[in-house]
């Protein structure tokens, strides 16, 4: 073989029996080949175990389902390349022309914007409600098929608790499913409930360093087979090398999401006591109006604490610009502290009374707590309130 052949088809290394890398290896190949081609077509037909192609998947991809599949207590994951792609994929291989789909407006923005401009587009209606409107609830449910109920718990960015057992117990009397985007909660959280399609963005706690995109879309094993075709043709794969970052973050998942509570907490309690602060949104907290049904289904309450200001835009801008430790950008659940405003996060798809209800105001703000040293991100918040008090 000459060297032009050879540096195109370098002799493999393959580990003896016994013998495994403690961290597993990154299999960093689109392609992968069986030792003939009526081996292939067995594979073809699902007569036999492997993989072909990594757009319908990669051993590293797959290691990290089956590990979030078993962390949120499901039999099997799909990964996506982000978690918007892991709600839009969802959802598209859910649905079909003429199905209708129960959202809430208190939620992830770009989902709406999903359900009511592309969906819309495909004939797919849909209904928003408030995730506080049991009675609205109830009335669509029964007054017309549903196809299925997308929820998040908390909600993002205000923290509103979805009852998950009342919901699911209501769309699965209507012949509906259920799909939770569970982000904030986490893969440790809420797996006891008979919700149908968990989704997550990867992005967040499981990374943990802010470093990666990635998604997940965990359910029961027959539901994950019927979807694992239109994933394929959707296109929108997960990088073995990002799969396997995110492995790697997940090492530190609960030691991170536990230490990020416990700070959340203690700010929350902070700001719950501070007079330029009008109204927190923590479910940890005993003044939040659904606390009690929040410690009935969580573990944690999360590492996301909103609040309002009772200076409105002119105290939301002084309070933001005088921070030093929290970061002006979106997303959560990494190392380092966040925080969001109004001009970042404002629902600008919803109509005066969507927004009423959304419970976003113009001095509302969403802090994502951070690794940091508590004594610090206390110094930290306590003089960014001096200032938009001032």
């Amino acid at each position: 073989m000459k060297k032009p052949t050879r540096v195109n088809h370098p002799p493999p290394v393959e580990l003896p029996p016994g013998n495994r890398a403690l961290v597993p290896p990154i299999y960093q190949s689109v392609k992968f080949e069986f030792e003939s081609v009526a081996a292939t077509e067995e594979f073809l037909r699902g007569e036999r175990p492997g993989f072909f192609y990594t757009r319908s998947g990669n051993p590293t991809n797959r290691e990290l389902e089956q590990l979030l599949a078993q962390l949120q207590d499901r039999e099997d994951c799909l990964v996506t390349a982000s978690g918007a792609g892991a709600i839009s994929q969802a959802l598209i291989a859910l649905t079909r022309s003429g199905d209708h789909i129960l959202s809430f407006i208190e939620g992830y923005g770009p989902t709406r914007q999903l359900i009511r401009r592309v969906l819309a587009r495909f004939g797919v209606t849909h209904t928003l409600l408030s995730i506080e409107d049991t009675a609205g609830i109830e009335r669509v449910l029964a007054t017309q098929p549903v196809r299925l109920v997308h929820f998040e718990s908390p909600t993002n960015p205000v923290t509103r608790i979805a009852d998950i057992e009342a919901l699911t117990r209501a769309a699965r009397a209507a012949g509906a499913l259920t799909v939770m985007d569970n982000t904030f909660a986490g893969f440790h959280q809420h797996g006891e409930y008979d919700v149908d399609v968990f989704v997550h963005s990867l992005t967040k706690y499981a990374s943990g360093a802010g470093d990666v995109l990635g998604g997940a879309v965990i359910a029961r094993g027959e539901l994950i087979r019927a979807l694992r075709a239109d994933f394929s043709v959707l296109g929108g794969t997960l990088d073995p090398h990002a799969a396997f970052l995110i492995l790697r973050g997940l090492k530190t998942y609960f030691v991170r999401y536990r230490a990020q509570c416990a700070s959340a907490l203690a700010i929350a309690q902070l700001l719950a006591a501070h007079p330029a602060v009008a109204r927190v949104h923590y479910p940890g907290l005993p003044t939040h109006p659904q606390h009690a049904l929040a410690a009935r289904q969580m573990r944690d309450f999360g590492t996301i604490v909103s609040f309002d200001l009772a200076g409105g835009d002119g105290a939301c801008r002084r309070f933001a610009d005088a921070l030093e430790l929290f970061a002006l950008t979106p997303s959560l659940g990494s190392g380092e502290s966040l925080i969001v405003t109004p001009h970042i996060m404002g629902a600008r798809d919803l109509n005066a009374a969507e927004q009423k209800i959304s419970g976003i105001t113009a001095g509302t703000v969403r802090l994502s707590v951070g690794l940091e040293d508590l004594d610090d991100l206390v110094e930290d918040v306590t003089r960014a309130l001096a200032a938009a008090g001032s």
